[in-house]
């Protein structure tokens, strides 16, 4: 077991070192404010604390995990070897910064509770963060520091196995149009064809009535030709589907339709489904058990994975009106329109509410890519290029690389092929 010295255990201190050694190097961690049980330690041990206490491996604490709340920090970004970092400790320290305290502000959106502007949707934007602002928002960091960290520790304690996770790939699919024109209904039906006729979109009319009238298939139904390129390469992919009610924007087809609940049925015999939590539910939480009951009443089995429509993430609140939902895994955190790691990490860590000091239980599952932002690519080539980039990076460090794509995008007019694109894409996973 390692043993860390620090001077005050507090619920901080407790988290992240358990995230960091427990969880990504897979070793026991305790931790004491006992000079006396840390000197009579004989294993692997860290003095975290404003000084060291002998020559042992030691990092010097900057004051964030002692605190409580939120305070307004200076940062000065600084590279180690070729990564960026901060909150610098200078020489006094086995390793330049406090790489606690950098990663608890990383995962525990500390940025996200300071005054910033929202987008449109009410969203925190990638330009306001500071893996944006200085330029490390598509790389792991917190990853790349532990694996250094790693390192470190080993030559100092060369006894002692710091191990390293297996890469893995998850395909999230957003599933929030079963389909584009059919189970609509007369009155939508007559509504979206005046609205395709005003927007002089009108080769749309013509597929509409051909699709409903069965001559021809439906745009957004790629359902059989997923499963089966899935089944084929050997990978799996997560289905959320919406069924909250309709609003200007949620469209898809009623909950209580019996095509779309024997379609639901269907995805569920070859892969995992869950839901995608509607536009106003992002912090409603007698909406969002509502919207889980009625998935669970489809496909009679627990849903304990959430992700939010549009990626209305709001911190701390979405994650607290999620667990008292019944949930326990998210998989919202990431940028709609910006490729990276909004919490600087790809490996999955329980959310850390800094509004009550605890650790909530779900298990925020990071993605680093999403199709919206390869819609800004110039063509296919450039997105799968820079998807092999940032999986490179996850393979480094043994993360979870995780994508979302959606049926609905895969008809919108754009540079970049995306069915293409994820096709190419399932098949490069697999064989890497």
């Amino acid at each position: 077991m390692l043993l860390v010295y620090t001077h005050k255990i507090t619920p901080r201190v407790t988290y992240v070192m358990k995230h960091i050694f427990k969880n990504m190097l897979q070793i026991e961690v305790g931790i004491t404010a006992k000079v006396e049980d840390f000197i009579a330690h004989t294993g692997p041990k860290i003095t975290y604390t404003k000084n060291p206490l002998q020559n042992e491996f030691f990092v010097r604490s900057h004051d964030i995990l002692f605190e409580q709340g939120i305070t307004t920090l200076e940062i000065n970004v600084q590279m180690w070897d070729d990564v960026p970092c901060f909150f610098g400790i200078g020489d006094k320290g086995s390793i330049p910064f406090d790489i606690f305290a950098a990663t608890f502000y990383l995962l525990s959106r500390y940025e996200e509770y300071l005054p910033h502007v929202k987008d449109e949707h009410g969203r925190y934007p990638a330009r306001e963060s500071m893996g944006m602002e200085h330029g490390f928002l598509e790389i792991p960091v917190v990853d790349y520091w532990v694996r250094k960290l790693a390192v470190a520790l080993g030559k100092r304690f060369p006894e002692e196995k710091f191990t390293k996770k297996k890469t893995g790939y998850i395909s999230v699919m957003d599933i929030a149009a079963a389909y584009a024109y059919r189970k609509k209904g007369i009155i939508r039906t007559l509504a979206g064809t005046i609205v395709d006729g005003l927007a002089l979109k009108l080769y749309k009319i013509p597929e509409r009535y051909l699709v409903l009238l069965g001559l021809k298939k439906d745009p957004y139904d790629h359902f059989e030709e997923l499963i089966a390129a899935h089944k084929h390469l050997g990978t799996e992919a997560i289905f959320f589907f919406l069924l909250g009610d309709y609003s200007a924007f949620d469209k898809n087809i009623p909950y209580n339709k019996a095509s779309f609940r024997t379609l639901i049925k269907s995805v569920a015999d070859y892969h995992i489904v869950s839901l995608m939590t509607s536009y106003y539910a992002v912090n409603d939480t007698v909406r969002l058990k509502k919207e889980r009951e009625r998935l669970i009443n489809i496909i009679n089995r627990p849903v304990k994975r959430a992700r939010a429509r549009y990626n209305r993430l709001h911190i701390p609140d979405t994650y607290k009106a999620a667990v008292e939902a019944g949930f326990n895994e998210d998989y919202t955190m990431g940028y709609s329109n910006d490729v990276g790691f909004r919490a600087g990490t790809c490996t999955p860590f329980y959310f850390y509410d800094i509004s009550y000091e605890i650790q909530l239980p779900l298990k925020v599952n990071p993605f680093c890519v999403q199709d919206s932002a390869l819609m800004l690519l110039e063509n296919e080539r450039e997105a799968l290029d820079k998807m092999k980039v940032l999986y490179d990076r996850v393979k480094q460090v043994g993360g979870n690389f995780i994508t979302v794509f959606s049926n609905e995008r895969w008809t919108e007019e754009s540079r970049v092929d995306l069915k293409k694109v994820y096709m190419d894409w399932i098949a490069y996973a697999a064989d890497n």
